[in-house]
């Protein structure tokens, strides 16, 4: 018996020995700023769960995942939400008090859960852990962010307002048709005419409900607009009518995909490199993918865009995406470490580290151009750093309006469909009036359901699954369902920040 106790008493004092040696080993990490010095994971540090938006890439591989747990000392798991039906499942995530401690969600996402309470108040939590974030980003923002005087996630200010869209067309088609690039809705509409009669092929392919480049011919151009010193619904105005009334005909004349309604991406971007459609509704973010696509099949093809078209009595516009809050970042209140997550977002908008995140290292993922220009060097810049702006939780805000240019010069094509769509779509475009609007509750609970109504009416609008006739029945079943609530929630805010 004694010898037993002898052996075991020798062994945890063994123990003891090799746990203090251990502990002395990892001292020099267990301060936030030794990740500067290349630490890997802190050991006395909680490992955190982050949900974040779908991307083809599995964030737990992606070299940014390394180099924040090298910098941060912090081991973070990375989970996504599906592709499809993203609300639902997050819905459910959030209902079964998943214990993720970092989530980064739409505007929409936001405002519902934090209205709902499932998100933790974070005043005091960046009051004592995340001055650095407070700095970040310009103090409306938080402003806005604000529920019942509350702040229930980071906003992570977008770089800049861009225009996002536009119509593409292959060159030589307009070349073999001898026709111009259209530049008011009835030379587009002869366009489609002449692609029909003389080609045999789908003049126009998409899937979206409002095409900007063709609604803003008719006044429509964001979802809530002024008329006459009042915040309306594009639902409100005579322009919507008027759209669906000239979209339907194209659908009736077969000027437009008769498979609209159901097409995906991935189905126009094939029919309109393989030459069975005329022009596709575009997107600088698509150029590189479509244009490489296209010259496969004809090597010779060029794009050429169709910008924002003038309607009959001189109205044009665009959307003017961007400029305001893009994601929120949040603590759920099931997390168990959010004193730790905070600390973990703070570190990461410290001005060099945010930069090395964003851009990477100078001389190795980018330079700098004769006239200052950061240019990315390909293929590191795209490899260590191309997804980058997935792991962000709030950015440097006044930083990273020059830096996020780096990211559309990662490929000359996609740096050149930008340029040029800014240059003919940003004079025209407008932002819509309530992008800086703050949570409200009713929006919150309501604008997802109101939302997909819209959608989906105006489909089957243009698809002539229903009637333009019933539009002011539609419009009014549309207010009962939530949308008179909304409008005099937002009117509200509207009105007082006059």
């Amino acid at each position: 018996m004694n010898k037993r106790l002898s052996i075991g008493i020798i062994f945890v004092l063994i123990t003891a020995m090799l746990t203090a040696c251990g502990s002395g080993s990892n001292s020099g990490n267990s301060n936030p700023a030794a990740g500067n010095n290349g630490a890997s994971a802190d050991q006395t540090k909680p490992v955190l769960k982050q949900l974040g938006f779908q991307r083809n890439f599995d964030p737990n591989k992606d070299p940014v995942a390394a180099f924040l747990e090298e910098k941060t000392g912090y081991k973070v798991k990375y989970e996504t939400l599906p592709l499809e039906n993203p609300d639902d499942k997050l819905n459910i995530l959030m209902a079964n008090n998943e214990p993720y401690d970092i989530v980064k969600l739409s505007g929409t996402q936001y405002n519902r859960l934090a209205v709902q309470g499932a998100l933790e108040p974070l005043n005091t939590l960046l009051e004592e852990h995340g001055q650095d974030l407070l700095k970040a980003t310009p103090s409306e923002f938080f402003e806005n962010a604000k529920v019942d005087g509350q702040i229930y996630g980071i906003p992570e200010k977008h770089p800049r307002g861009f225009v996002g869209s536009a119509l593409a067309i292959n060159q030589n088609l307009l070349d073999e048709l001898n026709m111009q690039v259209p530049t008011t809705i009835d030379e587009f509409y002869a366009l489609l005419v002449a692609i029909k009669e003389k080609k045999g092929i789908v003049p126009l392919t998409g899937f979206e409900s409002v095409i900007p480049e063709i609604s803003g011919a008719f006044g429509v151009v964001t979802s809530f607009d002024e008329q006459d010193g009042k915040l309306i619904h594009r639902l409100e105005g005579p322009g919507m009518k008027e759209y669906l009334a000239f979209m339907n005909k194209l659908y009736k004349e077969g000027l437009m995909d008769p498979e609209w309604p159901v097409n995906k991406t991935e189905t126009i971007q094939q029919k309109f490199t393989t030459g069975k459609a005329g022009i596709m509704t575009y997107g600088w973010g698509l150029a590189a993918p479509v244009t490489e696509a296209l010259k496969k099949n004809d090597p010779d093809a060029e794009i050429t865009l169709i910008t924002s078209l003038k309607g009959e009595d001189g109205e044009i516009g665009n959307w003017v995406q961007g400029g305001g809050v893009s994601w929120y970042i949040a603590i759920p209140k099931s997390s168990k470490n959010k004193e730790e997550a905070m600390k973990y977002m703070n570190m990461k908008v410290e001005p060099e580290l945010f930069k090395e995140m964003a851009i990477g290292v100078e001389g190795v993922h980018y330079s700098n151009d004769s006239e200052g220009n950061m240019l990315p060097i390909l293929p590191a810049f795209n490899t260590d750093r191309g997804n980058s702006d997935w792991f962000m939780t709030s950015t440097d805000a006044a930083a990273f309006e020059d830096l996020w240019l780096l990211r559309v010069r990662k490929d000359p094509i996609l740096h050149a469909t930008f340029d040029e769509i800014q240059e003919k779509q940003i004079p025209i475009s407008r932002s819509d009036p309530t992008l800086l609007a703050p949570p409200l509750p009713v929006v919150a609970n309501n604008l997802q359901l109101l939302n997909k109504l819209e959608n989906d009416y105006i489909i089957k609008v243009i698809a002539g699954a229903e009637s333009l006739d019933d539009y002011n029945k539609f419009v009014t079943n549309w207010k009962s369902q939530g949308g008179a609530e909304v409008m005099d929630e937002l009117t509200t805010w509207y009105e007082g920040k006059k």
